[in-house]
């Protein structure tokens, strides 16, 4: 027994010599000190031992085991920090080498405008005010002289929830709620998302105004000209001109609408301005009386301005965009082009 005991001592330092993987020396551990491996052997063997040498023997076998084990666990050691040495060496980055840097996002066209309009209206005192997107008949139409059955709702049919809520048609009930909690002077300016029953290449269901609010004594359309006419050079430039037509809308009287001349053309005439030297960029107008007096302010002592700015047409024109659903379509490759 003795002599099987060292036999297979030799053996196992022989073979642990030649491992050089884990793999390996699991095999390694299985033959020899696995449920059928040789050390266990030798204690299955026990019974052939005579019972007065079975302590001796069984001693040994003991021994036998520990000491291939003590040996094991050095290969294994020295086997792991070889693994992980070379991991470190195949991982290793060279900091001298410049890095990856991320790609950085951009804003969206809408927010760009957006931003240049509040930092134009900001320049001259006016205020934000951002009203609710879901408001009340009356303040989306009633308080704003379209009533029931006015015309006017047909080209804002919209979005109703109930017979009396319904997603906004624009930015004005802000205005509204403004008027109605505050007494003038009111300089404010009120941005958001607006929604009508509108679909294609020049018009969505959703989009953005920035409608803007005056209301004081001895305001004229002369300060309402002036006002955009220096919000329009903050966008597009200090060359463009402004003019007024004549138009209407049931919340202003008298209602204009405000052309600036073409920037790509310098009002020659051109395919952007459609050979008129001339782009409507949004619609204005005083306020009319019964809408101050509907919001309890008296149209005998104040008058006031009012215009809204659509933040789609002015991206549009601004930066050449030829369809609107662009803006909508969630496509990288757009955005991109604006950092």
């Amino acid at each position: 027994m003795k002599e099987k005991i060292n036999q297979i001592l030799v053996e196992a330092k022989e073979k642990l010599s030649t491992i050089d993987s884990l793999k390996l020396l699991n095999d390694f551990r299985v033959e020899f000190l696995g449920k059928s491996g040789k050390v266990t052997g030798l204690l299955k063997g026990m019974k052939d031992v005579a019972p007065e040498l079975r302590p001796q023997v069984g001693q040994a076998v003991n021994g036998l085991r520990v000491e291939i084990e003590a040996l094991v666990g050095e290969v294994e050691a020295n086997l792991k920090a070889q693994e992980t040495a070379l991991r470190f060496k195949n991982e290793a980055i060279d900091i001298s080498l410049p890095g990856k840097a991320p790609e950085l996002g951009t804003l969206h066209p809408i927010t760009l405008v957006k931003n240049l309009l509040i930092d134009a209206f900001s320049s001259l005192g006016f205020q934000i005010y951002e009203g609710p997107e879901i408001e009340t008949d009356k303040n989306n139409f009633q308080m704003l002289n379209i009533p029931e059955d006015h015309p006017a709702r047909d080209m804002q049919d919209t979005f109703y929830i109930t017979e009396s809520i319904l997603l906004r048609t624009h930015t004005s009930p802000g205005q509204v709620h403004v008027m109605t909690s505050t007494q003038p002077p009111i300089k404010v300016m009120c941005p958001g998302r607006v929604y009508r029953s509108d679909d294609d290449a020049t018009h969505s269901p959703i989009f953005h105004q920035i409608e803007g609010l005056v209301v004081d004594k001895n305001i004229s359309l002369c300060d309402l000209k002036g006002s955009l006419e220096e919000i329009l050079k903050h966008v597009f430039g200090p060359q463009i001109k402004t003019r007024l037509r004549p138009s209407y809308f049931p919340f202003t009287e008298p209602s204009v609408e405000i052309d600036v001349s073409c920037f790509e053309c310098g009002g020659k005439g051109c395919k952007l301005c459609k050979g008129t030297g001339w782009i409507e960029v949004l619609g204005a107008g005083m306020v009319n009386k019964n809408v101050l007096q509907n919001c309890g302010i008296d149209p005998e002592v104040y008058t006031g301005y009012a215009f809204g700015i659509g933040l789609e047409r002015i991206a549009m024109l601004k930066y050449h965009i030829p369809d609107i659903r662009m803006f909508f379509d969630n496509d990288l490759r757009f955005v991109k082009q604006f950092k």
